[in-house]
C-alpha cells in the first residue's frame, strides 16, 4: 500500500467478511484455504509450537501441518505436558488468517478527541524513529519514569517489556496482573514467603480445595488430570457462588458463597479447625507465626455466623472441613481472577493460604509443593534479563508511582499497580506509554481509563486487531505477530524446557512482539542491550545467565523437551534451609516461619490479621442502596469459547454465544417478569448495559452472572473503583445491581 493513502477506522474495519472453512480430520482440525493459495504439488510438514487463545501459562502444544508456507492443519502435540486442544486452540488457525488483522504498522493523521481517527501507513523504521523522538522528550522534559511501559495479552513479551522500560530509566512498567494473578500471588507470599496459586493434586493427595477456579471451563488440560485424581479417591471441596462443570463434575462439596464473603468463609474455615483440633499441632506450634492471635480471632466466626454472611449453610461448612482435614495430606489450587476481585482480597486469599498451611500439608508429597525450581518466572523470562539488578543500583523503587497508595504491592513486585492510572495522567506524571496487548475494558468505569490513554501526549499500541474502544484513543498502531509467527517465550514445565520457533512467516508486515520491544529499544540508543533487535540472541543470553549450561542449541536438540539435570526431591525442606537464601531453616517471611500474622503488612500500617470486611456495596454493607439495587453483581466468568474479551468475533467460536449473556435464577427472573432469551437491562449507580437474559438455577438467588468482554455491553461500567488497599485490585465479583426488561424482546447483535 502507498505511504500516502488514508484509511479510516470504518474503512480498515469493513475488510473481507470471507472465513476460512474448517475440516475434522482423523482427529485434528484442518482449514480450507482459498483456491489457489497453496501449491498442489508442495510438500506437507509437520512443525511445533504453543497455542496463547488463552493467556495461561503453560501453553497447550500444537502439532501443525504447513504446506506452501501456510498452516493446513492443527492437532495436538503429542508427549506435550499440556497436549489436549479446545475450541480456542483450533479456532487459532482462524485467527491467524483473519482478514481483519493489521498487517502493517500505522499512524493516526488526525488530533486524538476530533472523532474516530484517520490513519495512513508508516514504515518501521519511521516508526521507530517518532516512538524514539516522543519518548525521548518526554524523558528530557520530565523524567523517564513519565513513561508507561505496559504488557496485557499476551502475556509472553513481559520480560522484553521490563527489560525495556529499565534500560530507559523508567520504573512504571505494568502488566494486566495488577487486576489478575498478582494478587493470589502476593498472599502466598505473605503467608508462606513463596509465590504460589496451589498446587495441582497428584497421587499421593488425598484432597483439593479448590477456591474460585472452574478449570473445566478455563483450563481444560488442567481439568482432565484433576478428574483423574478423582477417579482414583481424591476428595475435592470447591468454592464457587456458581454451579459450574468443576462443581457437577468434581466436587464432593460445593460451598456454593454470595461473591465477595470469601474472607468470612475462610475465617469459618479455621474456626472448625481450631475449634475441632483439626489442625497439625506439632507444625503449627514450631512453624506458624500468630497462630494463638488468629485463633482467637476466627472466634467470631462459627458455622452460623458464617452462614448469615455467606449464605453457605453451616453444615456444608462443618462437612467441607473435616473433608479436607481427615484427608491428608491436602493441597490447595486457587484462582488467577475469581478468588482475586474483591475489595478485601489481600486479606481473605491469606486465610485461605493459611487452611492449608495449618493442615501440615506443605512440601509434603500430595501437599503444596514448595521450593526453588528453575530460575525462569511464570511468562518464561528471568531475572537478569528483565533486569533486575538495574533496577535496583538506579533506585527505581524510590520513584515509582503507586508505592505510597499500594505499598505492599511495590513491597512485592517490579510493577506498578495501574488501579490509579486516570489520576496518574490527569496529574501529569504519566505522559507517554508503549501499550502492548491493552483493553481499556479491563479496568473498572472503562470511560476513565479511556480518557486516560487519550489525553496521553503519545501512545503507541501494539496488537493483533484493531479495537476502537482502545486504539481510536491512541496515536501509533503497530502489528503483532501471532503465536504460530512467533520464536519467544519458551516453555517451562517443571524442570524441562521447551524450544519454540516460528511455524510459518509473520502475515503481512507483522513483527514479533519481543522484536518489536527489542527494536524499541535499539531506536532508544540501546543497541548492544537489546541485541540489535534479535530475539534469538536475547534468548541465548538469556539461558547462558541462567547458569544451567544450557544453549538454543541443546533446546534444538531436544524437540521433545530439554530435562535440566539436578533440583531437589527433598520433602519438608523448611526443616533444612532450602526454602531460604541464607540456607535457615525455616520459611522466607520476617519471622521464617508461616505467618498467619503478617510482619510485612503491619510495616506498613495494615492489621496482620486476615480480618474480614464486607464488599464495599452490599446487602450488609449499604442496605439503602441495596433496595434500589438489590441484586448481588457477579461479573468475569469465563466461558470455554472465549477468554476474557477475545476471540468475540472468530466465526467458529462466536457461534456458542453470538451476544453478551446475564445469568438470573428463576426466582429473580419471574419476580421482574423476565423469560428466557428476553432482552434486559443490566444497571446500578454507575451505569447500565443491555443484554440476553439467560434463566437458571446455576447462579444463587439473589446474584447475577455476567460475561465480561463484550464491547457491547461493558460491565465493567457497572464496576466501581474502590480497590483493595493491599493489593489494589477492583471488586469485579461483589457489587449491586438490578436487572429490568426493556420491551424488545430477544437482543440481535
Amino acid at each position: 500500500m502507498n505511504a500516502t493513502n488514508t484509511v479510516s477506522r470504518r474503512t480498515f474495519l469493513k475488510g473481507s467478511a470471507a472465513v476460512a472453512g474448517a475440516a475434522l480430520v482423523a482427529g485434528s482440525y484442518e482449514i480450507a484455504h482459498p483456491e489457489g493459495a497453496i501449491a498442489e504439488d508442495a510438500p506437507l510438514e509437520v512443525r511445533y509450537t504453543y497455542c496463547d487463545m488463552c493467556n495461561h501459562v503453560p501453553k497447550c502444544g500444537i502439532a501443525a501441518t504447513v504446506k506452501d508456507g501456510k498452516v493446513v492443519r492443527v492437532e495436538a502435540r503429542d508427549k506435550y505436558p499440556a497436549s489436549p486442544i479446545c475450541a480456542k486452540g483450533i479456532s487459532s488457525l482462524q485467527e491467524l488468517y483473519d482478514p481483519h488483522r493489521i498487517t502493517y504498522p500505522m499512524v493516526r493523521t488526525n488530533p486524538k478527541g476530533t472523532g474516530a481517527p484517520e490513519w495512513e501507513p508508516i514504515s518501521w523504521d519511521d516508526a521507530y524513529a517518532r516512538i524514539a523522538s516522543e519518548f525521548n522528550r518526554i524523558k528530557d522534559a520530565y523524567g523517564p519514569e513519565k513513561v508507561l511501559f505496559y504488557c496485557g495479552d499476551p502475556k509472553e513479551p513481559r520480560g522484553a517489556m521490563q527489560r525495556l522500560a529499565t534500560l530507559f530509566g523508567s520504573p512504571t512498567y505494568g502488566s494486566e496482573s495488577s487486576t489478575c494473578a498478582a494478587a493470589t500471588w502476593m498472599c502466598s507470599q505473605l503467608v508462606t514467603g513463596q509465590l504460589s496459586m496451589g498446587t495441582d493434586p497428584s497421587d499421593a493427595t488425598a484432597s483439593c480445595l479448590v477456591w474460585s477456579l472452574n478449570p473445566a471451563w478455563s483450563q481444560p488440560y488442567r481439568f482432565g488430570d484433576m478428574m483423574k485424581q478423582k477417579e482414583r479417591g481424591c476428595k475435592f471441596v470447591v468454592v464457587d457462588p456458581r454451579i459450574t462443570p468443576t462443581v457437577t463434575g468434581m466436587a464432593d462439596v460445593h460451598l456454593q458463597l454470595r461473591p465477595g464473603t470469601d474472607g468470612a468463609l475462610a475465617l469459618g474455615f479455621i474456626h472448625v479447625m481450631v475449634r475441632d483440633g483439626l489442625y497439625d499441632k506439632e507444625f503449627v506450634e514450631q512453624w506458624t507465626h500468630g497462630f494463638d492471635e488468629l485463633s482467637a480471632y476466627v472466634q467470631e466466626f462459627t458455622p452460623e455466623r458464617v452462614e448469615e454472611i455467606t449464605w453457605v449453610p453451616a453444615a456444608k461448612l462443618e462437612e467441607a472441613v473435616h473433608l479436607i482435614c481427615e484427608n491428608l495430606p491436602a493441597t490447595l489450587v486457587s484462582s488467577s481472577a475469581g478468588a482475586c476481585h474483591a475489595t478485601n482480597v489481600g486479606n481473605f486469599q491469606r486465610a485461605v493460604f493459611s487452611i492449608i498451611s495449618m493442615t501440615g500439608s506443605l512440601d509434603v508429597a500430595g501437599g503444596l509443593s514448595m521450593g526453588p525450581g528453575l530460575p525462569f518466572d511464570y511468562s518464561a523470562s528471568t531475572a537478569p534479563f528483565r533486569l533486575e539488578s538495574l533496577y535496583d543500583e538506579r533506585g527505581l523503587q524510590d520513584i515509582r508511582y503507586d508505592k505510597d497508595d499500594f505499598p505492599v504491592w511495590a513491597h512485592y513486585f517490579k510493577m506498578i499497580q495501574t488501579a490509579h492510572l486516570p489520576e496518574l495522567v490527569a496529574d501529569g506524571k504519566i505522559r507517554a506509554g508503549v501499550l502492548l496487548g491493552v483493553n481499556s475494558m479491563m479496568w473498572p468505569q472503562t470511560p476513565e481509563y479511556q480518557k486516560a490513554i487519550q489525553d496521553m501526549e503519545f501512545t503507541v499500541a501494539i496488537d493483533y486487531y484493531m479495537r476502537p474502544w482502545t486504539h481510536d484513543l491512541v496515536d501509533m498502531l503497530l502489528p503483532a505477530a501471532m503465536c504460530y509467527e512467533r520464536m519467544a517465550p519458551f516453555a517451562i514445565f517443571g524442570r524441562k524446557i521447551f524450544l519454540r520457533e516460528p511455524v510459518v512467516e509473520p502475515a503481512g508486515q507483522c513483527r514479533e512482539d519481543w522484536r518489536i520491544l527489542l527494536e524499541i529499544g535499539c531506536a532508544l540508543g540501546f543497541e548492544e542491550e537489546c541485541y540489535g533487535g534479535d530475539v534469538e540472541a536475547a534468548l541465548e543470553d538469556m539461558l547462558a545467565k541462567t547458569d544451567l549450561g544450557i544453549t538454543m542449541a541443546d533446546l534444538r536438540a531436544h524437540p521433545e523437551g530439554y530435562e535440566v539435570p539436578g533440583g531437589s526431591k527433598d520433602e519438608r525442606k523448611y526443616e533444612t534451609g532450602g526454602l531460604r537464601k541464607d540456607k535457615e531453616p525455616g520459611f522466607s517471611t520476617p519471622t521464617g516461619k508461616i505467618e498467619l500474622v503478617s510482619e510485612v503488612l503491619k510495616q506498613y500500617g495494615f492489621e496482620g490479621l486476615p480480618v474480614y470486611e464486607e464488599p464495599v456495596y452490599s446487602p450488609v454493607s449499604t442496605p439503602d442502596l441495596a433496595k434500589d439495587y438489590s441484586l448481588v453483581l457477579n461479573s468475569g466468568s469465563r466461558v470455554p469459547y472465549y477468554t476474557h474479551s477475545k476471540l468475540r468475533d472468530l466465526p467458529w467460536l462466536n457461534q456458542f454465544m453470538p451476544e453478551p449473556v446475564v445469568r438470573l435464577h428463576p426466582d429473580d427472573a419471574s419476580a421482574r417478569g423476565i423469560a428466557d432469551g428476553d432482552q434486559v437491562r443490566v444497571f446500578n449507580q454507575f451505569g447500565e448495559v443491555t443484554m440476553k437474559a439467560e434463566i437458571t438455577n446455576l447462579v444463587l438467588p439473589g446474584v447475577i452472572d455476567v460475561f465480561h468482554g463484550w464491547h457491547q455491553a461493558d460491565i465493567n461500567l457497572l464496576t466501581s473503583r474502590d480497590f483493595d488497599p493491599i493489593t489494589g485490585f477492583p471488586p469485579f465479583r461483589s457489587g449491586l445491581c438490578e436487572v429490568e426488561r426493556t420491551g424488545k424482546g430477544r437482543m440481535v447483535v
